[in-house]
C-alpha cells in the first residue's frame, strides 16, 4: 500500500539510544528522497526513565507528527505497553521476541496511573497482564506483529566484529530496530551509512559495527517477513534538503544574522542553541553576500564569543553590555530563566539597548516540567517586567521560519533600539525536519541609527535625545565625543539621573513612541502570515509552534468540506490591530487554538481589537499539538459548536 504519509515510533529507556537511532532513521529517510518531521518526547531526568521519538515521512511537504502510528520500533517492554495502542489496523511493532512473558507489573517505570490505564484496558478485552498479552489486544485490532530476537542477532555481530562483551553489543540493540524498521518499509540500507557517519561524527569503528548489526536485522526481516508490511512511501525527485533541529536552526540563523556574542546559563531546552554555537565559534564566510563585507573578519572566517554565565542575570546583563559596545548580541533562555531576566531586560528598555532574548518555551509554573512542550509566557513576554517599556515581540512558527526570524529580531533590536524577545517552544526547539536549503540572500542587515563617530558641530551628543520617532542616534563605547550615562534611573537627554516631571514624561512617551512607529513600519506581511481557504467560513487564529499542526489539519478538512482560513500571527507586539479588526469580522465564526490554560492570544485579540473569538482550543499536558487533535478539534467546533476543547493525547 503506497502511502504519502506514514508515522513511525522508536521508544526505550532514557539513555539507551532513543535519540541517536531516531535520528539515524530520519537521515536515511531524507537520504532517500523523503521529506521528514520529527518529535522527541523525554524525562527530564539523566537515564532510565521512558522516551520516545516520533518521525512522520511522506513524499510531500510535513509540518506536524500525528497521533497514529504506522510502525512501532521497540527494543524494551515498556514501549509495547504504553504505545501498542496508537497503531492503526494494518500497521506493525516491531519487538523482542523474548519480552512476551514479562509481566507489566514489573517495569519499575511505568507511573501508577499508567499502569492502571493498561490494566484496565487488558481486564476488558478478557486477557492477562504481560507483554504478550498487550500484543494479543494489539493482534485483534488488525496490527501486524514483528517479533526479532535481538541477543540472538546481536551474537551474529559479536562474531563478525570480534566484540565478546555483550554490554557492548547491547547498544547496537536499538540498530537493529532501525535496520528492521527500514526494510519493512522498503528503504534501501544503502542510505544508512551516511545516516550513521554523521550521527556518530569521527567513530568509524562505531558505524561499522552499526552498519552490521543493521544488515543482519535486515536479512532476518527478509528471511521472515518480506513483503508482510502494507505500508511504503515512494521518494519523490526534489531540491536539495537539509535536516535540521530547531535550536541548531535558530544558532545557525544568529550567525547570519551578525550575532557575534552569544549568553547563557544550562537550562533546558534552550542550552543546545547555545552548545551548537560553542561547537561553530569558527565559522567560514560567504563573500557572495554583501552583508558579510561590512564585518570586520579576518581571513575568510568570522567567530562568534559564548560565555556560559553563572546565573540568567548576569546572562542579560552582559549581552546589555556586549550591545553597548557595538556588537550585536543576544541571550538564549527558558521560562524560569526569563524571569530572572525581567530586570535585566527593563534596564536595556530604559536604556533603549538593542538585545535580543531567544525564550524557548516549556511548561511552568516554577520549575514545572523542565522537557515538555507549553505556549504560557506570551502575555508574560509583552506585559512582564517593572513599570512599562517597549519590547518588540515575535514568534516563530516552524524550524524554516526560525532562522530567517532571527534577522528580524536583531534589525528590530536595532532599528527600534529595544529589547526584542523571539519566542520559540520546546517543540520546536527539540523537533527535527527536512528544510530547504537557507537562502542567505534574504537575510538583510539594519543597524539603524548606529554611529560610529560624532562632529561635535551637530551639537552635543545626546544619546536619548528627544525625537520625533523615539528613536536617538547610538553610538558605541569609546567613540570620540559619543559619550553618555547609563543607568537604571530616569535620566535626562545625555543619561543624567533625574526625577523632574516634564522630563520624566517625555522620556516615557519618548520610548513608548517606538512602539508606535513600529506598529507603522512593520508591515502587515511580516506580522500576520494567512493560509488555506481565504474565502472559508471560519477563521483559525494562532501563534507559534502550533502552525504545522494548524496547516496539516486544514488540508485534510478541506478533503471533507470543511474549509478554513489560518492566521498565524508572529509579531505579538506591537499587536496587529487594524489588520485584525478588518480581517475577523469576514469570518462566520472564530477558532483560537494554543497551549496554555487560559487562552494567552484569545486574551490579546479581545485586549487590542474588543472582539470576542468564538472557539477556543487548548492543551496543556505537556505535549505538543499533534496534527490529528487539531483535525478532531476543528471538526467539534464547527459541527458540535463546542466553546472550549481541551485536547490530552501524549504518552
Amino acid at each position: 500500500m503506497v502511502s504519502t504519509k506514514i508515522s513511525w515510533m522508536i521508544g526505550g529507556a532514557q539513555g539507551t539510544g532513543v535519540d541517536s537511532s531516531a535520528n539515524v532513521f530520519s537521515r536515511a529517510a531524507a537520504s532517500y528522497g523523503l521529506y521528514v518531521f520529527g518529535k522527541r518526547e523525554y524525562y527530564s531526568n539523566i537515564k532510565g526513565e521512558h522516551s520516545y521519538f516520533s518521525v512522520v515521512i511522506s513524499d510531500g511537504r510535513v509540518h506536524s507528527t500525528m497521533d497514529e502510528v504506522h510502525l512501532l520500533a521497540t527494543f524494551d517492554s515498556e514501549t509495547v505497553v504504553r504505545h501498542a495502542w496508537e497503531v492503526v489496523e494494518g500497521g506493525g511493532i516491531i519487538y523482542d521476541s523474548l519480552a512476551v512473558g514479562e509481566k507489566i507489573t514489573s517495569i519499575p517505570t511505568l507511573e501508577k496511573p499508567v499502569l492502571e490505564n493498561i490494566l484496565m484496558r487488558l481486564s476488558k478485552e478478557g486477557v492477562g497482564d504481560t507483554v504478550g498479552d498487550v500484543l494479543e489486544v494489539a493482534r485483534r485490532n488488525g496490527v501486524r506483529l514483528y517479533p526479532i530476537p535481538y541477543m540472538e542477532l546481536l551474537k551474529k555481530v559479536g562474531d563478525k566484529t570480534g566484540e565478546k562483551q555483550m554490554s557492548a553489543l547491547a547498544r547496537m540493540t536499538n540498530t537493529i530496530a532501525v535496520g528492521a524498521s527500514l526494510t519493512l518499509l522498503s528503504i534501501p540500507l544503502t542510505h544508512l551509512e551516511t545516516a550513521f557517519s554523521q550521527v556518530f561524527r569521527a567513530k568509524a569503528s562505531v558505524v561499522k559495527s552499526n552498519l552490521i548489526a543493521a544488515e543482519e536485522a535486515h536479512e532476518y526481516v527478509m528471511k521472515n517477513f518480506a513483503g508482510d508490511f502494507p505500508y511504503r512511501v515512494e521518494p519523490k525527485t526534489k531540491q536539495k534538503q537539509l535536516f535540521i533541529s530547531g535550536t541548531s536552526a535558530v544558532a545557525l540563523g544568529k550567525i547570519a544574522a551578525g550575532c557575534r556574542f552569544q549568553t547563557y546559563y544550562p537550562i533546558t531546552p534552550a542550552s543546545d542553541e547555545s552548545v551548537y554555537l560553542e561547537d561553530h565559534m569558527v565559522f567560514k564566510l560567504r563573500e557572495e553576500y554583501p552583508h558579510v563585507k561590512e564585518m570586520e573578519e579576518l581571513d575568510g572566517h568570522g567567530s562568534i564569543v559564548v560565555v556560559q554565565t553563572e546565573d540568567e542575570i548576569s546572562a542579560v546583563n552582559m549581552v546589555s553590555g556586549a550591545a553597548l559596545a557595538g556588537a550585536r548580541a543576544s541571550t538564549a533562555t527558558s521560562g524560569p530563566g526569563f524571569d530572572l531576566m525581567i530586570e535585566g531586560v527593563g534596564y536595556a528598555g530604559m536604556n533603549e539597548i538593542p538585545i535580543v532574548i531567544t525564550l524557548y518555551q516549556r511548561g511552568g509554573p516554577s520549575t514545572g516540567l523542565p522537557t515538555r512542550h507549553e505556549q504560557g509566557e506570551l502575555l508574560f513576554s509583552i506585559f512582564g517586567g517593572h513599570g512599562e517599556f517597549p519590547r518588540i515581540v515575535i514568534a516563530s512558527g516552524d524550524i524554516e521560519e526560525a532562522f530567517y526570524d532571527v534577522a528580524k529580531a536583531f534589525n528590530y533590536a536595532e532599528r527600534y533600539q529595544t529589547p526584542v524577545i523571539h519566542i520559540l517552544d520546546k517543540a520546536l526547539a527539540n523537533s527535527t525536519m527536512t528544510v530547504d536549503v537557507f537562502d542567505l540572500s534574504k537575510i538583510v542587515i539594519d543597524r539603524g541609527k548606529l554611529v560610529t563617530s560624532w562632529d561635535n558641530s551637530l551639537g552635543e551628543y545626546k544619546r536619548f535625545k528627544f525625537t520625533e520617532d523615539g528613536i536617538s542616534y547610538r553610538t558605541v563605547l569609546g567613540v570620540e565625543n559619543g559619550i553618555f550615562w547609563n543607568t537604571g534611573d530616569e535620566h535626562d537627554e545625555l543619561g543624567h539621573i533625574t526625577e523632574e516631571p516634564s522630563t520624566r514624561d517625555k522620556m516615557m512617551e519618548k520610548r513608548m513612541k517606538k512602539l508606535e512607529i513600529a506598529d507603522a513600519e512593520i508591515p502587515d506581511s511580516e506580522r500576520v502570515i494567512l493560509y488555506g481557504d481565504y474565502d472559508a467560513p471560519y477563521l483559525v487564529l494562532s501563534w507559534g509552534s502550533t502552525k504545522g499542526a494548524i496547516i496539516d489539519a486544514i488540508e485534510y478538512l478541506a478533503s471533507e468540506g470543511l474549509r478554513f482560513a489560518f492566521a498565524q500571527i508572529k509579531v505579538l507586539n506591537p499587536f496587529p490591530t487594524r489588520f485584525l479588526q478588518n480581517l475577523i469580522p469576514q469570518y462566520k465564526r472564530t477558532i483560537v487554538v494554543e497551549q496554555n490554560y487560559t487562552g494567552q492570544l484569545a486574551t490579546l485579540i479581545k485586549a487590542r481589537t474588543g472582539i470576542h473569538t468564538d472557539h477556543l482550543i487548548v492543551k496543556y499536558n505537556g505535549r505538543p499539538f499533534s496534527f490529528s487533535e487539531v483535525r478532531d478539534g476543528l471538526r467539534e467546533a464547527v459541527i458540535k459548536g463546542t466553546p472550549r476543547i481541551v485536547k490530552r493525547s501524549g504518552g
